[in-house]
């Protein structure tokens, strides 16, 4: 029985596989779910979900997800199609055309290098309450929260930089390991945290009147909590983008974006809901300014509180691992289109790793540079990593529409599609009008500027409000600018990717330990 390696659809788009398919299934949902990682999310971001919306932000959850499962459905229909590296990107390019495919990387690309540096700062939240020790500048106050926080946070971007230079093979591993230990720990969380009850499931309708003050009232305040959720579950459409490197990709990247986005959203609903249940206090402050990670030691005690914020230390670990990872693969699948400066040489693969390590090493000293700005100007950079969130979700909105005019032309499904393969059916169209109707509702809160998202603290600033129309306009409309005017007319599949290039391949021959 031969698998079905994939590489056939890899020339529709004009390439030969350069890297190598050592992935099996796990490797693939891990990277997904470590995206999403529901730990580093909840813990780095419950304190803005109670702060604004109470108890009852936790409803804003399984709103998210019911949302971002439209997305999922249709991504995995494409995914068993075109498992292909930088898969936003591609599928863009596949379903509309080069100019729109561009925008969407570009967006793709830019949020992920700032993701990168706003997740590794959850180690300042995580760290320094496991051991003082790991407080290395001032006393955790002021600009030594912050300058630490930067320390901390390079530190980690230099490990997973180090990582990903050295292949997909190591990167896999330390990555499959950690997943798995966060699973684990995540059921072990939930369990304790039954042990813990003070109150009932009851406590989710509990508003602490945080409408009061709203125009729209507790909605007003409901709509700006959902946002903690939106941050969370996103990242599922990396399974795919390493379809080049994994083994029967057709079959295991569709299971992998709906697994890993479906296993985030029943732990992570269930460590919400449990933790508001255990906490001793459901008014206390530090449940809007610390978030979980009070309720690990408030409810379960210093000594068991410390164990599982190491585990939430584990999951933020593999979480900047996998985004460095994705961004990784966008930079190159655009770098073989010659779509970025530098093309030849950030779409170089390494050949004894099987990697492109020049995009590792860019992202990351990117991301470091990018950090240093969160040092004086904590706000700008929280302002900075709200609207990375915004591009991603324009991102998937430049493949979801086209691939909702493709239905409605009648051109998709695939007349030529391989059977067996996953497919939503008759159920096609309505999800994928649903899933535009969510990215483009969700579009508009997350941009919408509010003082409370994105001018909360002072000095407040007109600029920092409506940083959303700014931020997209000079970073979007700019990068799309110098693609149109340089970019552009450069393009054109690299002679080493290019599908009838000669001379050796790599091995694809999948590995024995990829089946695991």
């Amino acid at each position: 029985m031969t698998t079905d390696t994939g590489d056939r659809e890899l020339s529709e788009f004009g390439y030969t596989n350069q890297l190598k398919r050592t992935l099996g299934s796990f490797h693939t949902f891990a990277a997904g779910i470590s995206y999403i990682s529901v730990l580093t999310g909840v813990f780095q971001l419950s304190y803005l979900g109670i702060s604004q919306g109470g108890p009852a932000y936790w409803w804003s959850w399984p709103m998210v997800f019911a949302g971002q499962l439209m997305v999922a459905l249709s991504f995995a229909e494409l995914a068993a199609q075109y498992p292909v590296a930088g898969s936003v990107y591609n599928w863009a390019k596949k379903l509309s055309s080069e100019h729109v495919a561009w925008l969407a990387g570009w967006m793709m690309l830019l949020a992920s290098i700032v993701s990168i540096s706003a997740t590794a700062l959850a180690y300042q939240r995580t760290l320094p309450q496991i051991a003082s020790f790991f407080q290395f500048i001032g006393d955790g106050s002021g600009t030594s929260d912050a300058a630490n926080g930067v320390l901390l946070a390079s530190a980690l971007i230099v490990f997973t930089t180090l990582v990903n230079a050295f292949g997909v093979k190591l990167m896999a591993r330390i990555n499959s390991a950690g997943v798995f230990v966060e699973l684990l720990f995540a059921v072990l969380l939930i369990v304790f945290l039954a042990f813990h009850f003070v109150r009932g499931p009851e406590v989710v309708t509990e508003t602490n009147n945080t409408g009061a003050g709203h125009a729209g009232g507790y909605l007003g305040a409901f709509l700006i909590a959902a946002i903690a959720s939106s941050y969370v579950m996103y990242g599922f459409d990396t399974a795919a983008s390493l379809g080049e490197e994994s083994v029967d990709p057709h079959r295991n990247a569709p299971k992998a974006i709906l697994r890993a986005l479906i296993a985030s959203f029943v732990l992570g609903g269930l460590i919400i809901l449990f933790a508001l249940m255990a906490v001793g206090n459901i008014q206390a402050p530090e449940l809007g300014t610390i978030g979980l990670q009070f309720v690990l030691t408030d409810a379960l005690g210093p000594e068991i509180g410390r164990i599982f914020l190491f585990i939430v230390f584990v999951a933020i670990t593999v979480c900047v691992l996998a985004v460095h990872t994705a961004a990784i693969r966008i930079a190159f699948a655009m770098a073989r289109d010659n779509a970025l400066p530098g093309g030849s040489k950030l779409a170089k693969v390494n050949k004894k790793t099987g990697t492109p390590v020049l995009p590792a090493i860019v992202i990351g000293l990117i991301a470091i540079v990018l950090l240093l700005v969160n040092i004086n100007s904590s706000q700008i950079f929280s302002a900075v990593t709200s609207l990375a969130i915004i591009l991603i979700y324009l991102a998937y909105l430049l493949v979801t529409v086209p691939l909702l005019i493709k239905r409605i032309r009648g051109e998709w499904p695939r007349k030529d599609a391989p059977k067996g393969r996953f497919s939503l059916g008759r159920w096609g169209l309505p999800v994928n009008v649903l899933a535009v109707l969510w990215g483009v509702a969700m579009l508009v809160n997350l941009a919408w500027p509010r003082n409370e998202i994105y001018n909360a603290t002072p000095p407040y600033h007109w600029y920092l409000q409506w940083i959303s129309v700014l931020f997209v306009a000079v970073f979007g409309g700019g990068g799309f600018a110098y693609y149109w005017f340089v970019q552009r007319h450069r393009i054109g599949v690299l002679a080493d990717h290019a599908a009838h290039a000669a001379g050796p391949t790599p091995d694809n021959t999948p590995d024995k330990e990829a089946s695991q």
